[in-house]
């Protein structure tokens, strides 16, 4: 995924792009980055790899030796950012959040137009925040140039730049991801999250709306594009990714998650012993379940993070399945001869799902039943990196597919959405047989949608029914 967070004040900024900064760090888990501009020493830049060590720990001593009245800063999944870049804009600084599809297409494009070359690849492609200044650059002033980046694009793009006039921040055409603008005395923020700046001093002063772009100053906040009609925020923000004290078009992920919980709860028939949900994301989720339930809430898994923050994650799938299970400290007075209702965020391949369930198992649980917050992921994010390295085969639900049709791509593949059909129902139970679950039942998505609470039409749920 990634976010980000910047600052614009008429005092040095670097305090609070640090720890505004810090505060996205649930968000990504590669690389990070800070640029600020001074009038008298211009533009400043670091960069950070954070896979192994936290934001603070990686950039403690450039909070000392940079200064600014302005700056940006963003965690990441991929790309190195911010880039500090020169045009006939003059200089700016930039940082993403988003994906682009039709990179190979655009870069084409580029070089026969004449576009020279690219200087910042990742991992052997072009970084996708390059990519897009060298679109903005396209245009004869930035405001153009960001329309035509965010046009240009399949996928999504969310961005912040930095200039010595002021922050401009664009959200998304479609809003996939949120963009919100606080202010306190002498200074404004612009942030991903929208708890990022409360300890800061910061209140809310505005919620840029889809494809909507403005200069943000100390002064205040000046729409420059207004906002368009049609809003499409993915919903597995509230789900998955956004931190519990976030909220989004106002709606609270910690409330959503009771909600979410509250309703998988009403369509159950099972009556374990307790309720517990995978740390940290499945919490939330199962308080809520309890609640509505009247099923204890318990803790059997406690998720050891003093030494392994979520940031220390290795690319190999082997290895991210020792990590995740090493995380987890078992309670057995809490596991030995109960029966459990488990909930996680959500399914995708479902292997470290497999080997939590093992593990209860290896220390005594009964029953194990698994309750997923979001219905069956069946296709891979086109907008925002989620299962960004899963082709469609790697999902679960795929392969059962696969195994049921004979291939992962039936013609009718709507019967596998559908909760009231048989074949979801033999999908369903393959999935959890193949798991060792004693029971599998997933969220519907009408129910999902409604934990949410906001205009459907407004939801992004791609992943689930395929539908953009």
């Amino acid at each position: 995924m990634g976010g980000f967070f910047g600052v614009a004040s008429k005092e040095d900024c670097m305090f609070d792009l640090f720890f505004g900064t810090d505060y996205h760090s649930h968000l990504g888990t590669r690389r990070a980055g800070m640029a600020v501009y001074d009038d008298e020493k211009g533009f400043d830049r670091a960069i950070h790899n954070i896979e192994n060590s936290p934001f603070r720990t990686k950039f403690d001593k450039d909070v000392s030796s940079m200064r600014g009245k302005a700056g940006i800063g963003c965690i990441s999944d991929y790309e190195p950012q911010p880039l500090i870049v020169r045009s006939h804009h003059g200089t700016y600084a930039i940082v993403t959040v988003g994906k682009i599809n039709n990179t190979d297409d655009i870069v084409k494009g580029l070089f026969d137009s004449g576009y020279s070359h690219f200087l910042e690849m990742s991992g052997g492609e072009v970084n996708a925040t390059e990519l897009v200044a060298a679109l903005i650059n396209r245009r004869d002033n930035l405001i153009e140039g960001i329309q035509y980046a965010q046009e240009t694009i399949d996928g999504s793009m969310t961005m912040l730049l930095l200039t010595p006039q002021g922050i401009y921040a664009a959200r998304d055409k479609f809003g996939r991801t949120p963009v919100v603008v606080g202010k306190k005395d002498n200074a404004r923020c612009v942030s991903f999250e929208s708890f990022a700046y409360l300890n800061l001093g910061y209140t809310e002063e505005k919620i840029l709306g889809p494809g909507e772009i403005a200069v943000v100053t100390p002064e205040g906040v000046t729409s420059l594009v207004q906002p368009g009609e049609k809003m499409k925020i993915c919903t597995f923000l509230w789900v998955y990714y956004g931190y519990p004290s976030s909220s989004y078009e106002g709606v609270s992920v910690e409330q959503m998650r009771y909600q979410c919980g509250a309703m998988l709860a009403k369509r159950d028939n099972v009556q374990p012993d307790i309720v517990a949900g995978v740390p940290d994301s499945g919490t939330a989720h199962a308080v809520g379940y309890a609640n509505e339930s009247g099923i204890p809430f318990s803790r059997p898994l406690i998720k050891y993070t003093p030494t392994w923050p979520r940031s220390f994650m290795p690319t190999m799938q082997s290895s991210r399945n020792l990590i995740a299970k090493m995380k987890l400290i078992p309670v057995h007075d809490l596991i030995r001869n109960r029966s459990l209702l488990l909930i996680d965020d959500s399914i995708v391949r479902g292997t470290q799902l497999r080997e939590t369930t093992d593990f209860l198992y290896q220390h005594g649980a009964k029953e194990i039943h698994v309750r997923p917050a979001c219905p069956p992921l069946l296709f891979g994010c086109k907008y925002l990196n989620f299962s960004r390295s899963t082709s469609l085969i790697e999902l679960a639900t795929r392969r059962v597919i696969q195994e049921l049709e004979g291939t992962a791509e039936p013609d009718d593949l709507e019967k596998y959405m559908d909760p009231e059909t048989q074949e979801y129902q033999h999908m369903v139970d393959l999935i959890g047989k193949k798991r060792n679950f004693t029971s599998l039942r997933y969220h519907r998505l009408d129910d999902l949608m409604d934990s949410v609470g906001i205009d459907k039409c407004k939801l992004c749920t791609y992943c689930w029914n395929g539908k953009e």
